[in-house]
């Protein structure tokens, strides 16, 4: 089995800046894509910024220019580095793997993580 762990949301001022991190553990053999999706209040749940195996990062529209993410493959682990973050960043936000876990499968698996609480205000 995999876990996808999250940690550093909070309460933060706009403009401010968090650093989330997601460390995957368990049975990985290799990762095809690791992301952020938010889901605010009302709304549905949305990519923000996705990472695939030896691609290029993409990111939601609204985030461009403000948001970066990075993964440290080593250590089976993504960040997400939010600067200027505005009160409608405010968000659940859940970090996403899709992963393959068995040397016996080809099969890739969305995994997620039980999500980090991010609030944008004053």
């Amino acid at each position: 089995q995999v876990q996808l762990v999250e940690s550093g949301g909070g309460l933060v001022q706009p403009g401010g800046s968090l650093r989330l991190s997601c460390a995957a553990s368990g049975s990985i053999v290799s990762t095809y894509f690791m992301g952020w999706f938010r889901q605010a209040p009302g709304k549905q749940r949305e990519l923000v910024a996705g990472l695939t195996s030896g691609g290029s990062p993409n990111y939601e529209d609204s985030v461009k220019g403000r948001f970066t993410i990075s993964r440290d493959i080593a250590k089976n682990t993504v960040y997400l580095q939010m600067n200027s973050l505005k009160p409608e960043d405010t968000a659940v936000y859940y970090c996403n793997g899709n992963i393959r876990s068995s040397y016996f499968s080809s099969t890739y698996k969305d995994y997620w993580g039980q999500g980090t609480q991010v609030t944008v205000s004053s």
